[in-house]
């Protein structure tokens, strides 16, 4: 090998090419880059909206690249195996890629780069996908937080790099290898009917990702604090879906939030707390991996929660049939855009794990498949936190009350007319939207008449105390 041999930066969750320390570090060594986009086995066990999404995200990263005379190789099949046939079609012998955190993606990451270098590569992994790494942030008698304020304390005042600049041109290979059409891998295949449903609420890409955050920053981090809460305001960022995919990187957003804070912006600091919420449960996923698939405080293995999600009251959460306007709006505003309010995620979650009496994972699983911003760690922590089972989670004896929230923060019920057909003369598009997304064998119609409570709250609440007051644990 020469210092003229190719590099290639294996891209995953950093659909980018700002802020990006692996491609930056890559182009500081002058030689010729291949990017290069594995659809694995891990990628492939992915919802089916978090699929789809991941494939649009793809596309955008692939005309990014062609922008500034390069390309994207896609490639499918095991990650070890494909990187071992790029390099030899190549003569590459470094590899780099951002750091994953989750369970599979870190077992992967092991065993491939282990295995590289045993074959005599350069093998490096960076950051990017996080502001701290998970073992750089210690309470002060050592180990990891548990609970969010401490280590948001502890993280608040320290000084991070500035980003990193967006490449104008990446050194070509002489020899391209390979590549297969992105469309071959029909990524949004499993979407069916509701593919064209959620295409138009997608924001993808780098530039898109961008715009939004500078949207947020210039029009409603001032008012962040309150309207974050209210579900038929636009007061949030958005960034969830940019975030998940690295259309952005964390640290654009961080600094952003700085900048609007000292330029008085006080509610900034919210959206930085909230940065740093998705860190907190990164960390907790590295550190304690049984996060994702298992109750977090073991004693919670003893609950009576249900887990046959083929129980009719299952059936109608997921189908927003609850007779709960904010759980059934919230759900269906789910299935028509891919994403969900954040009251709206505690409401539906609560009410699933409380008032329903079933255990967390159902709705993980549901979440995993049907939103565009999924996320491991995150969407593992907020289950965890609403059933009461997770670190520094809300305690199990608070149960959301449905109606009382909704007429809280949403008192005149805008959201759930703009998202609940049944019962308005003329309702709204995105609430007929949601017809057009559903599975037809649901045979549901906004004509149907809209359903009674399946458990009113304050049964719902009385059971789960019960519950709870009687746990042998």
């Amino acid at each position: 090998m020469t210092d003229t041999s190719p590099i290639i930066v294996w891209f995953r969750r950093d659909l980018r090419l700002g802020d990006h320390p692996a491609l930056t570090d890559a182009c500081k060594l002058g030689r010729p880059v291949i990017p290069l986009f594995i659809y694995d086995q891990v990628t492939e066990k992915q919802g089916a909206a978090p699929r789809m999404r991941l494939g649009l995200s793809v596309k955008a990263l692939a005309d990014d690249l062609e922008g500034i005379g390069s390309k994207l190789i896609l490639r499918r099949g095991d990650a070890l195996t494909v990187l071992r046939d790029v390099i030899a079609e190549t003569g590459a012998d470094t590899v780099l890629w951002s750091r994953q955190y989750d369970v599979a993606a870190k077992a992967r990451d092991t065993d491939v780069k282990s295995a590289l270098k045993a074959d005599g590569h350069t093998v490096q992994s960076f950051p990017g996908h996080l502001l701290f790494e998970p073992w750089t942030v210690e309470t002060k008698t050592g180990g990891f937080y548990k609970v969010f304020t401490p280590m948001w304390k502890t993280v608040r005042g320290r000084e991070l790099d500035t980003p990193s600049a967006r490449p104008s041109k990446l050194a070509q290979p002489d020899n391209w290898p390979k590549s297969v059409a992105l469309d071959d891998w029909n990524m949004g295949g499993d979407m069916n009917r509701a593919y064209h449903v959620l295409l138009p609420h997608c924001t993808v890409g780098e530039a898109a990702a961008r715009d939004r955050l500078d949207t947020f920053i210039a029009e409603r981090v001032e008012t962040y604090q309150k309207n974050r809460d209210l579900p038929a305001v636009k007061g949030t960022s958005g960034l969830s879906e940019n975030l998940t995919y690295g259309e952005i990187s964390p640290l654009v957003c961080w600094h952003a939030g700085w900048q609007a804070l000292h330029d008085g912006k006080s509610d900034a600091e919210i959206f930085l707390k909230e940065l740093v919420w998705r860190e907190f449960a990164y960390h907790l996923s590295h550190h304690t991996p049984r996060i994702e698939t298992d109750n977090w405080k073991e004693d919670w293995d003893a609950f009576p929660w249900n887990t046959d999600e083929r129980r009719a009251e299952v059936k109608a959460w997921k189908q927003g049939r609850t007779g709960l306007p904010f759980v059934d709006a919230a759900m269906r505003e789910m299935y028509v855009t891919g994403t969900m309010h954040n009251r709206g995620r505690m409401i539906v979650a609560s009410y699933l794990t409380k008032h329903l009496m079933c255990h967390w994972k159902i709705g993980s699983d549901w979440f995993a498949d049907c939103l565009i911003d999924w996320d491991p760690a995150s969407n593992a922590m907020g289950w965890q936190w609403s059933a009461g089972s997770g670190p520094d989670a809300t305690p199990y004896f608070r149960v959301f009350n449905p109606v009382s929230q909704l007429d809280k923060f949403d008192k005149d019920h805008r959201y759930p007319n703009r998202w609940i057909a049944e019962g308005q003369n003329d309702p709204p598009d995105t609430a007929l939207s949601y017809f057009d997304a559903i599975p037809k064998q649901w045979n549901m119609s906004a004509d149907d008449p809209y359903p009674d409570a399946i458990v009113a709250p304050d049964v719902g609440r009385k059971r789960a105390l019960d519950a709870y007051q009687s746990r042998d644990f």
